[in-house]
């Protein structure tokens, strides 16, 4: 099996997805110590998606980021480029609209979703600046973006532990539990190459997302971003501000 390399070659990262779909969850449990769950968790409540509303979840690799918004009766599109990825998925759970894509070239019409988020999916991407506009082109005016991405810690001692974590502990913890082990020490590089909080909060704000902030979780291994795009949502009476997402 192979590993991508960081010119991200869309055709060998989504190969390398696939040769590590099979496992791809509990090794990410395993090597985040559980972490992962958090995160994701995090997530949904920052998207705070509600019935009526349709989400976006791209980069949804097996689904698991998708369930809680499909448990709770809320329309939502796991999309993937990884067809490894989404065989897993479909088998756990064949009620969810699995559904290829690639981030930098979305198969779906403009504004076609109240929200759009992606979890540890954005530095993979060749461009991400592409794929940021093509986020805001399916975006319904007023609607939401969320990014959860890993990022760098904000304590110089604790970054510099993480660092080395990373590089040295990651690649052989994943020989133990991935089908495809030389692909984590990809994801070590990719995350030690990744642009920290404000610079990634630019970069949404030079795709043309408005109102762009950001939090850290676990002191700031990974960052949300959210922002919104400009306009008043379909049916919103005039004057009455767009509902963001919760903090």
């Amino acid at each position: 099996m192979s590993r991508a390399s960081l010119e991200k070659e869309p055709s060998d990262v989504a190969s390398m997805f696939d040769g590590v779909a099979a496992k791809y969850d509990l090794t990410n449990d395993v090597l985040s110590m559980g972490q992962d769950r958090l995160w994701r968790r995090a997530t949904t409540r920052a998207i705070d998606a509600r019935p009526g509303e349709r989400v976006l979840d791209i980069a949804a690799g097996t689904g698991t980021s998708s369930e809680p918004f499909a448990d709770a009766g809320i329309e939502v599109v796991p999309a993937d480029f990884s067809l490894g990825m989404l065989q897993v998925g479909h088998r756990r759970r064949p009620d969810l609209a699995f559904t290829a894509a690639d981030a930098m070239r979305l198969p779906f019409a403009d504004g076609s979703f109240d929200v759009v988020t992606m979890a540890f999916g954005l530095r993979n991407v060749a461009d991400p600046e592409v794929a940021l506009r093509e986020f805001l082109r399916v975006t319904k005016p007023g609607g939401r973006l969320v990014v959860c991405e890993f990022s760098q810690p904000v304590n110089r001692a604790f970054r510099g532990v993480y660092l080395n974590y990373l590089m040295r502990a990651l690649p052989s913890i994943a020989r133990r539990t991935s089908s495809n082990p030389d692909s984590y020490v990809y994801l070590a590089e990719s995350i030690r190459a990744w642009p920290d909080q404000r610079a990634l909060g630019q970069r949404l704000a030079a795709a043309g997302w408005q109102g762009v902030e950001w939090r850290n979780l676990t002191g700031g291994i990974v960052a949300l971003h959210r922002a919104t795009k400009a306009g008043t949502p379909a049916g919103t009476p005039a004057g009455t501000p767009a509902r963001t997402a919760a903090p």
